[in-house]
């Protein structure tokens, strides 16, 4: 009984020491994330092995892990730029991104945790002010929006492919233009509105017309070939029929054959 003190002591130092370095020894990378494994003894940054994956993982207490998040992430930006004439224009976008995961480790020696603050963002607003620069306020406004997305998500691109980072898209969520610099704007849109609807009235009563003029044109040129082919014969004969059908009629009436001009019936009754 006395020496089971003596033996329990060193036996519960060491499962203390144990469970001490089991607990430095343990890594748990989540979901979407990886390690980067840093030797203290072996060389520093692990570059040439791919990353540590999701799990557990057990590594020398005397190393360490540097977890990043690999899934697609979203930064936002808000930066002032300049239109090609000179104006400021405040522009907001975000990037849609990841890290390269085969070349974490790379990213993590070369560029640090922080090379979203220290690559990416600084790509984003270089791009951004060279492409801005190149327009107007009005293309700004208007039609060029998804034409200066593009350019930027392209030179963006151009900037970071090198630099272990996986660009997906850039978004711009809003032009902001000087409010004098908006509403002439506004209002010259509205001036070329009312003239478009002002030329299409135009075209359209100018199409009208023409359907009338041609409508009576070929109206005359009927009335001029039913006058040309209507020769006496044809008129006494039409006179004749007339007259069958006046004589058939219930109502009364006084027909005159061969009173009228040109030998037509002269109806003189309609009682």
């Amino acid at each position: 009984m006395e020496k089971l003190p003596k033996i329990a002591l060193p036996t519960l130092l060491v499962i203390i020491i144990l469970f001490i370095v089991i607990a430095k020894s343990a890594v748990t990378i989540g979901s979407g994330e990886a390690g980067v494994l840093y030797k203290t003894f072996g060389g520093g940054v692990v570059t040439d092995e791919p990353p540590m994956g999701e799990g557990f993982h057990i590594v020398a207490p005397w190393n360490k892990v540097f977890v990043y998040e690999v899934r697609q992430q979203e930064v936002f930006e808000k930066m002032k730029v300049l239109s090609s004439n000179g104006l400021d224009i405040q522009l907001d976008a975000s990037a849609w991104f990841q890290p390269k995961y085969d070349e974490l480790g790379k990213l993590h020696k070369e560029k640090s945790e922080q090379y979203i603050d220290r690559i990416l963002l600084p790509a984003i607003r270089s791009a951004a002010r060279s492409v801005v620069g190149r327009y107007t306020p009005e293309q700004l406004y208007s039609s060029k929006r998804d034409a200066i997305q593009a350019e930027i998500f392209e030179e963006t691109k151009k900037i970071v492919g090198d630099q272990y980072i996986q660009l997906n898209e850039i978004l711009v969520r809003d032009v902001t233009l000087p409010n004098t610099i908006k509403e002439a704007i506004e209002r010259k849109l509205k001036q070329e509105q009312e003239s478009l609807e002002y030329e299409f009235r135009l075209v359209t009563a100018q199409k009208e017309a023409e359907k009338v003029r041609i409508e009576a044109q070929g109206k005359a040129d009927a009335n001029r070939i039913l006058s040309a082919s209507l020769t006496d014969k044809i008129l006494q004969d039409k006179g004749i029929d007339a007259t069958l059908k006046l004589a058939e009629s219930p109502n009364a009436k006084v027909v005159v054959v061969g009173s009228g001009d040109d030998g037509l019936p002269l109806i003189l009754g309609n009682q």
